[in-house]
């Protein structure tokens, strides 16, 4: 089937996000929220669009049937500047953020105040959705209201952590603390020991990362790679 994306013929199978046709054809979206491998949220709403006439977010409307796509129209500018301008208020520490809103014209919205502890999250669940993918779900949105936030349980240490940081690795603001240094990975109030391949040196991660995935040799992909060539050489070469 085919859409028109800005005035342009895309080829898409139905089923498929405006997003990925999007990004197939070389049209830009800008996104927050959205993050390949992990499904649409629709959370943060700077994907946008106008889709016949209808204001949709990008990352989780489907595409079924032709239509007529506008990622730039005037309905979209001004919603998607809004989203922005909100969006600098709840993480004013962002820098992505203050990139995105400058870049498409957010007005500055005098009348609202930053919070005291705000930083630089901007309660997206992309985070939350990577742990649960990986099967930890370690960490989880907590609290109501204005003072709901993301964190382990309790704000203490979990037993579910295995730090991996894919939590941090998706989180679009930089917003996750992860810290390796002396051999030791500090995440969410805990501290992990470093495991590096026999061979090469290369990080592989936790230790508790290695024992989930039941990872017992220490060696980098590559070099079990390596490995197991040169004993199919020996083997070959008797």
């Amino acid at each position: 089937m085919v859409a028109r994306i800005d005035h342009k013929e895309c080829i898409f199978e139905p089923g498929e996000c405006i997003v990925t046709v999007a990004a197939r054809n070389g049209i830009e979206i800008p996104t927050l929220c959205h993050y390949e491998g992990l499904c649409g949220l629709g959370v943060c709403r700077v994907c946008v669009v106008e889709m016949d006439r209808k204001i949709v977010p990008a990352c989780i409307t489907k595409l079924e049937k032709p239509c007529e796509i506008l990622t730039d129209s005037e309905r979209v500018r001004e919603e998607r500047g809004m989203m922005l301008a909100l969006l600098r208020k709840r993480a004013p520490n962002s820098e992505v953020i203050a990139d995105l809103a400058e870049r498409y014209h957010a007005p500055d919205l005098p009348r609202l105040t930053v919070a005291e502890d705000a930083d630089r999250c901007i309660l997206c669940g992309l985070c939350v959705q990577a742990c649960k993918a990986l099967g930890s779900s370690a960490i989880a949105t907590v609290m109501r209201g204005t003072k709901k936030k993301i964190g382990t349980p309790y704000d203490d240490i979990s037993n579910a952590c295995i730090g991996c940081g894919s939590c941090a690795q998706v989180c679009p603001t930089g917003s996750i603390s992860v810290k390796d240094e002396n051999g030791v990975r500090k995440i969410w109030h805990k501290e992990f020991r470093l495991v590096f391949c026999k061979r090469c040196g290369a990080l592989l991660g936790t230790e508790k990362m290695l024992k989930k995935n039941r990872i017992t040799d220490a060696l980098c992909s590559d070099c079990r790679g390596y490995d197991t060539a040169e004993q199919i050489h020996q083997v070959l070469s008797k």
